[in-house]
């Protein structure tokens, strides 16, 4: 992943905008009828991060060619970079990186304010529904192009009671750059 250029300015990119509400309605619209097309909450967990997945490995290209960032060092600086430039740039929210693991390699995602969740209140019965799981495969998707095996997690949930936004990244292997050619002696 990349890290602030040599400006040193953090500011995100500024993208074309949708109307906040229209996105957050949409994306109700979609969680709702992927619970009426599956039935089971489980399922429905499942592609929503698998959606969000699809969207990370596509949303990094973009990023990367907006930002202007060089190269991080560490997953602690990628980490960094999501929380401060990626979540701001295409949801205009930023994140807290906090309760990292002694090795390094687990931290916390909590975000300030969560614009798929307005408006949303779940009933008793979609109690184990991970409505903004989209989040975690996005991070996933995203970490995974840029060469870093994670496993994403929300840990709390203000839709299920929580005081906050958790989303907890684990890195579970940081593989080296493979070209898809070799350069002849």
């Amino acid at each position: 992943m990349l890290r602030g250029g040599p400006s040193g300015a953090r500011n995100p990119p500024s993208l074309e905008q949708i109307n906040a509400e229209v996105f957050t309605l949409t994306y109700g619209s979609i969680v709702r009828q992927l619970i009426a097309d599956f039935e089971d909450i489980e399922e429905v967990n499942k592609q929503l991060e698998q959606m969000g997945y699809n969207m990370g490995i596509r949303l990094v290209d973009e990023f990367l060619a907006k930002a202007k960032i060089s190269r991080c060092s560490s997953f602690r600086d990628t980490a960094d970079v999501v929380a401060k430039q990626a979540l701001p740039m295409f949801l205009n929210v930023s994140a807290n990186v906090t309760n990292w693991s002694p090795d390094q390699t687990e931290c916390s995602l909590v975000l300030t304010d969560n614009p798929l969740a307005d408006f949303v209140e779940l009933p008793e019965e979609y109690r184990e529904l991970k409505y903004c799981n989209v989040l975690a495969g996005v991070v996933r998707g995203a970490l995974e192009m840029v060469n870093m095996d994670v496993e994403c997690r929300w840990v709390s949930d203000m839709l299920r009671g929580d005081d906050c936004y958790e989303l907890r990244i684990k890195l579970k292997e940081h593989r080296d750059e493979k070209f898809p050619y070799k350069d002849d002696d």
